[in-house]
């Protein structure tokens, strides 16, 4: 169990506000300044500093802060295995983005589901940035990302990799045939929300080219993907997206890949989980099992 001084230490990380830590733990201000002074005594280093009335980390409290974080997020996690030891039953908690979710994962997961009848399961949606938040709340035990995210604090397994590609309509009109991405320009760009892995690959890109989804006349900004799907298949303007994400439309003649000289692209989808977490060995055997449940296969084996 956490001391209850790095409880008020992580409750002042999170709001970088001595009077709203105060007021989140029902403790006197001064009682919070008190828990951080005996901290700062104990390690001997200096955990937070001011500029005028703002509060922020030193160097020492952000390694403090990551390093408590974890064993915070790691008891939570004991705590749901010591219920389910009690309750005789495990509860797996992971989170997956939403191209994952809904177009590659369930015929791996309905496998490993066959193999652990006694597992209960929780799966979360989200995009990108939602799920790293999450990770670090301890909210999930791993995730399953397509977009990109800082590497530095994880451990990492790649599920597959896929096609990223600029999809249409069959039978679009275009004022003239597009050859390359500018082309596109005078289309009515379908896209995700800012944070979604989808909308993160594409901006990159396009930046490696000086372009932003600005530079597209219109726009239509959708949290979900069969949305967007449908918006296609309405002909209401283009968009880009993992192929997984539209095999079945593609094979069926209803939407078309559209082809670019400048535009081939593939990404990864990849497993992450806390690095040093105590649970991490139990994370990459799931998902390395996972992976081999797969079926599915980058384009490149």
């Amino acid at each position: 169990m956490l001391d209850f001084r790095v409880n008020t230490f992580l409750c002042v990380c999170r709001f970088l506000n001595y009077t709203k830590a105060a007021e989140e733990l029902h403790l006197t201000q001064p009682a919070v300044s008190q828990h951080i002074h005996y901290l700062e005594k104990r390690y001997g280093v200096k955990l937070f500093a001011r500029d005028g009335k703002k509060v922020y980390l030193t160097e020492a409290g952000k390694k403090l802060q990551a390093a408590m974080r974890k064993m915070e997020n790691d008891e939570q996690k004991l705590r749901r295995v010591l219920d389910g030891d009690a309750a005789k039953q495990r509860t797996l908690s992971f989170g997956v983005t939403m191209t994952i979710g809904e177009y590659i994962l369930a015929e791996p997961l309905c496998k490993y589901l066959q193999k652990h009848p006694d597992l209960d399961v929780k799966i979360h949606y989200g995009n990108t940035a939602e799920l790293l938040k999450a990770l670090q709340e301890g909210t999930i035990d791993f995730a399953l990302v397509e977009g990109y995210f800082p590497e530095a604090g994880y451990e990492t397994k790649i599920f597959g990799r896929e096609k990223f590609i600029p999809v249409c309509a069959a039978g679009h009109h275009f004022k003239r045939k597009p050859e390359k991405i500018q082309d596109l320009f005078c289309e009515r760009l379908l896209i995700r929300e800012s944070g979604s892995g989808t909308r993160n690959i594409l901006e990159r890109n396009l930046a490696v080219h000086n372009y932003t989804v600005g530079d597209f006349c219109h726009y239509v900004e959708v949290e979900n993907m069969h949305t967007i799907l449908q918006l296609l298949l309405g002909d209401c303007g283009v968009s880009f997206l993992y192929r997984a994400a539209v095999k079945k439309e593609l094979e069926e003649g209803q939407l078309e890949e559209i082809l670019l000289s400048d535009f081939q692209m593939e990404h990864d989808f990849t497993f992450l989980w806390e690095k040093e977490s105590l649970f991490a060995e139990d994370y990459r055997v799931i998902c390395e099992e996972l992976c081999c449940l797969s079926q599915y296969l980058p384009d490149d084996q």
